[in-house]
């Protein structure tokens, strides 16, 4: 069951990601986040009250709820605007792949900190992640102009580093989920990451996004943005967080991060982004290091 449970993550966030291309398409990616939380967090809490599970939520270790409420400002908040902020410049074919590299920074936080080596596999592993992210990274060669590049080289890199937050937050769910393994407790740790930051959001809004942006959407976008808050933030790190007891983290990550092969086709058949044979391929080279990595 942990192994699906990691799949239908990776399906999740591949649907997601396809919403919040559309939504991007209306609305500054600040905004839509800031929109994209409080929504799903106000559903959430509805379905805490109407099924009686507010108890699960108080029953949380504190030690439990710190370390949820900071990977969720880390992951949540950070992580995800940087994120949609990548969709927006450089689409779903180029972003989402580069953004399923938080398994390679998770490995290198178990080097640092936790004694682990480096092996064969591993070195094989980062070498085809690399290869597969330049590939991604060229822009209809030597005819490109510079602006597009320069435009390319910031979404990749805000990628990048969307991965890195991405890994850090998984991280520390991956402890606050050990300290109280059940699938209820599952449930209510990843709520409560959604809680912390729309609050932090909401709190931060007048800075954040000064023009008030998440309250004058149309309401489509923001309908499209609160189905893609539920299948992204209720359903799939909810599914990833339940793998997290099922299936040991080396095998529940790199299955989760299998969603660079279904967005990039989904992006050319939904959104017909032009996605060459090269970008094909570095999706398929990073999914690869990653599995070399982790399951060789």
């Amino acid at each position: 069951m942990g192994e699906f449970a990691a799949l239908g993550a990776a399906i999740s966030w591949t649907v997601s990601a396809l919403l919040y291309r559309k939504a991007l398409s209306e609305t500054k990616p600040v905004s839509a986040n800031i929109a994209r939380l409080t929504l799903t967090s106000a559903v959430l809490f509805v379905f805490f009250v109407a099924t009686g599970m507010l108890g699960v939520l108080t029953g949380l270790p504190m030690s439990v709820v710190v370390l949820a409420c900071v990977s969720g400002i880390i992951g949540l908040g950070l992580g995800d605007t940087l994120y949609l902020l990548s969709l927006k410049m450089v689409g779903v074919a180029r972003a989402v792949p580069v953004t399923c590299t938080y398994p390679l920074f998770n490995l290198l936080w178990v080097a640092l900190f936790g004694g682990g080596s480096i092996t064969w596999s591993v070195a094989l592993g980062a070498v085809s992640i690399v290869l597969g992210i330049w590939l991604l990274s060229l822009e209809g060669g030597r005819g490109a102009f510079d602006s597009q590049k320069k435009v390319l080289g910031k979404g990749l890199a805000l990628a990048l580093a969307t991965a890195l937050l991405w890994s850090v937050s998984i991280a520390m769910t991956d402890l606050a989920v050990t300290k109280t393994p059940n699938l209820a407790d599952a449930f209510a740790i990843n709520s409560v990451r959604v809680f912390a930051v729309a609050i932090s959001f909401v709190v931060s809004a007048p800075i954040v996004d000064r023009g008030f942006g998440f309250l004058k959407m149309r309401k489509r976008t923001a309908a499209v943005l609160l189905v893609s808050g539920i299948v992204a933030l209720a359903l799939g790190w909810f599914l990833l967080t339940y793998s997290f007891i099922d299936t040991p983290q080396s095998r529940a990550i790199p299955i989760s991060s299998a969603t660079p092969l279904f967005s990039t086709l989904a992006a050319i058949l939904l959104f017909h982004e032009k996605v060459s044979a090269q970008n094909v391929i570095g999706s398929i080279m990073i999914v690869a290091g990653i599995f070399i990595i982790f399951l060789v």
